[in-house]
């Protein structure tokens, strides 16, 4: 059974968070809230993690995995970025939107598109998810919390789904799925894969 944490959405415990933070570089994997629903989780350099969210939610080797991001300052080390972008990027985060990116030599192969070499890259408003990744001080490897036959809207929609498949789960009350808008930058110009909750009126 997952060990669970309710920490606050809007003033996060910071003893809560610096727990949960010990627990990923310790080499878990949790399901936690984003401003797009819940998710799955696990550090950066943890290859057994990114093997069980890839079995939890049976995915293929040419899925997308996403680098959760505390802000903009970090994105350069892992995607490549020209100028418009960045101002894009400036312009429009954090929020409800996911960027598909070249990445850089800095990310681990295993975490690339197997052949298009891109990432997803994002930078949530999510109280919890900006207090964790401070306190992480690196991206976490983030995939959203999508199981055929469940909808998640609450932690016990979770723990009913994926107790036993999670080191841990994060409870800030109710967490309805809404989707990002997700904007493929890796090639030329800009191309919407998905329209989700980020606005594309912004884009330009």
């Amino acid at each position: 059974m997952a060990k669970l944490f309710e920490i606050h959405p809007q003033n996060p415990q910071q003893r809560l968070v610096k727990q949960v933070a010990d627990e990923l570089h310790a080499g878990a994997v949790i399901a936690y809230p984003t401003d797009s629903g819940y998710a799955l989780g696990t550090a950066l350099g943890n290859k057994k993690g990114l093997e069980k969210i890839r079995q939890i939610r049976s995915l293929s080797k040419r899925h997308d995995f996403t680098l959760m991001m505390r802000d903009l300052s970090h994105i350069g080390e892992y995607a490549k970025l020209d100028n418009n972008a960045f101002r894009l990027l400036k312009k429009i985060l954090p929020g409800a939107y996911t960027f598909v990116l070249e990445g850089t030599r800095d990310v681990p192969k295993r975490l690339l598109h197997e052949k298009k070499k891109t990432i997803g890259v994002r930078v949530s408003h999510h109280g919890v998810v900006q207090a964790l990744l401070k306190e992480l001080d690196e991206p976490l490897m983030s995939v959203s919390l999508i199981l055929k036959g469940f909808e998640f809207y609450d932690i016990n929609d979770v723990r009913d789904a994926v107790d036993n498949q999670v080191d841990l789960i994060i409870d800030d009350g109710y967490c309805p799925p809404e989707p990002t808008t997700v904007i493929d930058l890796s090639g030329d110009g800009i191309k919407i894969i998905r329209q989700g909750a980020g606005d594309t009126s912004l884009i330009a």
